[in-house]
């Protein structure tokens, strides 16, 4: 099969358009690039900030581009949160663990499973308060939803920590 005959999982027939899948790692893309902030993220890639840009944009003469596997690995270590190998992992069905805490998080003095219920149901509130105010007009815009979006993330991690302390648990 020559290269011009081949079809990219991503980007669709002929890479015209991003599909949903496209579409998802590039929104995740921008969300790491941004969790980094622009400056850091061209500081340890070597890209600039047009190619770091594009890496996310949705246009259609950048559908067949995505960030380089290198750069998530230097982006994610700077990170807060690992959003490119999250999103890869959830695509594939795939749940991720965490073994050491990361470099960039406060873990370890958090107070256990306690602490992380409290934290759980607060974030849970707050998320239901996000969408009762996002859903009172009967549409839910992009800024409602990338709140919303923020506050599954927040849950996500008190989770995180929360199945990481029932492991330490079972195992101490």
């Amino acid at each position: 099969m020559g290269k011009e005959n081949a079809v990219s999982p991503i980007a669709g027939e002929g890479g015209a358009s991003v599909n949903k899948t496209g579409s998802y790692l590039k929104k995740h893309t921008e969300a790491l690039i941004k969790d980094v902030g622009f400056a850091a993220a061209c500081e340890l890639t070597g890209k600039s900030k047009a190619t770091l840009g594009r890496y996310f944009s949705d246009a259609d003469e950048h559908s067949d581009r995505f960030i380089p596997v290198d750069a998530v690995v230097a982006l994610e270590q700077a990170a807060r949160f690992p959003h490119v190998t999250t999103a890869l992992a959830e695509l594939n069905g795939i749940t991720l663990s965490y073994d050491a805490p990361q470099r960039n998080t406060a873990r370890g003095d958090s107070g256990g499973v306690n602490s992380d219920v409290v934290a759980l149901s607060q974030r849970f509130a707050i998320l239901m308060a996000e969408y009762h105010q996002s859903i009172e007009d009967g549409i839910i815009s992009i800024n409602e939803a990338k709140r919303l979006l923020r506050e599954t993330l927040e849950i996500q991690r008190v989770l995180l920590e929360m199945k990481l302390h029932l492991e330490e648990e079972t195992t101490g």
